[in-house]
Parts: C-alpha cells; structure tokens; sequence
C-alpha cells in the first residue's frame, strides 16, 4: 500500500506557475499607443511646413520677379472698309480662236508662241496663189464685160438718134436699151467676182485681230487648213483690260445694289491665294441679272487695267469688294487682342506699369487692324509676350515697333462670300 502511494507520488505532475499581473502589460500597449499618435503627428506637422513653404518662396520670387519687357501700342481713332471676301477667276475681256478664213496650205507662221502681239499684226500666211489666179480671172471678165456695156451704150445713143429721125424703129431702140441693162448686170456680178477674190488674197495673209498674248501654235506650216476645221491656227488672249468673275452670297446683294444705284464705284482687290500678295485693284464692272438658286450667290464681274500682266487668265484669286467705310472708329492691331472664356480682351498698360485685362468687343478686322469697342483712344495696350502676363503683372514697356502689314490697304474685310 505504501509503495503504490509512493509510485502515485512519482507520476503526479508538477503544479503550474502562478499568472503574472496584466497592468503592467495593458500599461506598455497604452504606451506604444502614445507613441504612434506622436510620431504621426509629428509627419503631418512636417507635410503641412512642407506645403507651405512653396507658396511662401512663390510669392516672394514673384515679388522679386523683374518687370516683363512687352511692345506697347496706342488705341487710335481710323476708317475702316467693310469687304466681301469671295473666291475669284480671272477672265479675259476677249479670247479669240484665230481660224482660216480659206482653204489651202499654210505656208509661213511669223510669231512667236507667248508673243504679246498687237491688233494687225501679221500672224501667218496661207498660200495665196490659188487666189491671185482666181483674182486675175475675174478681173479679165470685168473688163471683157465693160467694154460690151460701153459699146451697147454707144449704139443707144446712134439708135436714138435715128429714132428720131424715123431711121429705125422704136422697138430696136427699146432692144439695144435691155442690152445696155444686161451688160450693166454682168459688170456688177463681175466686180463681185473681183471683190470676193481680193478679199480670199487678203484672207490668205492671217493678222491678229485683238491686242493680247497669243497661245501655243496648234497647226504647223505644210498643213493643209480649211476653213471649216474645229481646230484653230492659234489662240489670243487679251490681257489689258482683264477682269475678275466672282461670287457673293445674295445677302450682300442689297447693300451692293444701293451703292450702286448711288452712282459709287466700289473698288474691288485681288489678292494671291494666301491672302497676303495685293496683285491688283480694280472696280465693280456690273452684276448679274439673276440669283443662282443652287447656292443663293450672284455673279458679279470686276475690270482691272492689269498694266503690269499680274493678272493671268484662268487664275484663281480672292477678291475683296468693298461695299462700305466705317468712319472714326477705335483700332487696335489685330495681334493685341486676346480671348479667353469670357471673350475677347487686351491687356491694358497702367500708370504704375502694371497691366489690367480689359474686355473689349471686336468689329470688322483683317490681318492687322482690328475694330473694337472697351478701350479709348491714347490707352496703351501691350502687343506682345501674351504668355507671360496676367493680371496684375509688372511690365517694362519698349518702343512702339512699325505696325506690320498683310496687305497693302489699311482697310479690314468683314465676311466671306463664296470662298475660303
């Protein structure tokens, strides 16, 4: 009995040690805890001097900032043209397709292809041999047939005579009369034989019959040319006077009408295909006499005296028609006006040579003038350097430079009528 509570004794397991108090540990969690909230709150005070000391250096650089050297210009007071832009063909007054009159083989070509020629001058030559001939025969028949009719008239005059004095009868004298007529009518159809055989010699000599540039020769000499063929020798082109067709949106048609019947002459420009060439002036020649319902323009032609050959045929141009001037307006240079989402506006120079931005409504303009309205004449306005100014901005203002012009005239377009 003794000895199994011995071995009870052995197998019993040791007791297990005694739990350690949790305030000491819920004491370093609450620790810990304090410790985050602390660096954290060091990081945010960090980020919050970090993001101020941007704005901070910002203002003072741009305190610091030098002044902005802009171009300045000065509001003016001006006339400017109202336009109608349209696209343009240059057509020639008169274009002449140079045919034979005659048939026969040409002989000889005495210009030069491209050659400015002049009204008469000599062109070419067909054959005129066959003509001369045709010429010397009729010119032989007149004479055979005049002196038949001077000799019927001679014995008229003997056949009244003996009437007179009953040594013939009447009746013979009434003959010899109808002979007298009758040589008349073969000596008038002899002389138009003769006339129409002069005129085929000189038909034969081909001169121009306009003043312009003729074309590239068409038919060689050794050909044989008739006067029914659908080819011509050649074509001429009269250059000076030429003019301009172009079209215009019926709206304008009324304004147009009325400085017409007013008796204006309203002047008419050619520029090159960029806008930016003036190659000729001119004046409103006549408007068509109806609408084209397919695109609601009408036709209208320009003559330009084109002395200088700038106008080619068949070219295309724009057009500007001016239909009337505004007077005593406010301008600007085209380049000085900006547009933001509020609208069109300058940048107006201050006495203390800081710029304001001024709203301003524009007007009619073209490539270097603009109408506008918000500014008043002698205010300074900056022309350049758009890009570094804002509101309130300081500038250092340079010398006003020589306007830059597109085009030759002060005067601004306003619309477009049937071109780009």
């Amino acid at each position: 009995m003794a000895e199994s509570n011995s071995n009870a004794g052995q197998n019993q397991s040791p007791a297990a040690p005694a739990t350690p108090p949790a305030q000491p540990r819920r004491s370093r969690r609450i620790w810990g805890w304090l410790l985050l909230a602390c660096v954290l709150g060091a990081i945010g005070l960090l980020l919050v001097w970090h993001g101020r000391q941007p704005t901070q250096t910002a203002k003072t650089r741009s305190a610091a900032a030098p002044p902005v050297q802009i171009t300045t210009e000065v509001v003016k007071k001006g006339d400017i043209g109202v336009y109608v832009n349209a696209l343009g063909a240059v057509t020639p007054v008169k274009t002449v397709l140079i045919k034979s009159r005659v048939d026969g083989q040409l002989m000889t070509v005495y210009y030069t292809e491209g050659q400015m020629v002049r009204e008469g001058d000599a062109l070419a030559e067909i054959d005129p041999r066959p003509f001369q001939a045709q010429l010397l025969q009729a010119e032989g028949q007149l004479a055979r047939d005049q002196s038949l009719l001077d000799n019927a008239k001679l014995d008229f005059q003997r056949y009244e005579i003996a009437v007179r004095s009953n040594a013939v009868p009447k009746q013979q004298l009434d003959t010899q009369a109808a002979t007298v007529r009758q040589y008349e009518g073969s000596v008038k159809l002899d002389q138009g034989q003769v006339d129409a055989a002069r005129l085929n010699v000189v038909y034969a000599h081909i001169t121009a019959p306009i003043s312009g540039r003729i074309g590239l020769r068409l038919v060689d000499p050794g050909n044989i040319v008739h006067a029914t063929d659908v080819n011509p020798l050649a074509v001429i082109t009269q250059l000076q006077p030429i003019t301009i067709e172009f079209s215009v949106a019926e709206d304008y048609l009324p304004q147009i009408e009325r400085q017409v019947r007013a008796g204006q002459t309203l002047a008419v420009e050619a520029l090159d295909r960029s806008q930016q060439s003036l190659l000729a002036t001119g004046m409103l020649q006549t408007v068509d006499n109806q609408i084209d319902t397919n695109t609601g323009t009408v036709r209208l032609r320009a003559l330009f005296q084109n002395e200088d050959n700038a106008l080619f045929p068949n070219q295309f141009v724009n057009a500007r028609l001016l239909v009337s001037t505004q007077t005593n307006v406010t301008v600007v240079p085209v380049s000085a006006v900006q547009r933001n989402a509020q609208g069109p506006f300058v940048y107006l120079v201050q006495s203390n040579h800081t710029v304001t931005i001024r709203t301003v409504s524009v007007g009619p303009s073209n490539g270097n003038i603009q109408a506008v309205q918000g500014v008043e004449p002698g205010e300074l306005i900056a022309a350049d350097n758009f890009n570094r100014l804002q509101e309130g901005t300081r500038v250092q203002p340079a010398e006003a430079a020589e306007p830059r012009r597109s085009n030759p005239s002060n005067n601004v377009a306003v619309g477009s009528a049937g071109g780009p």
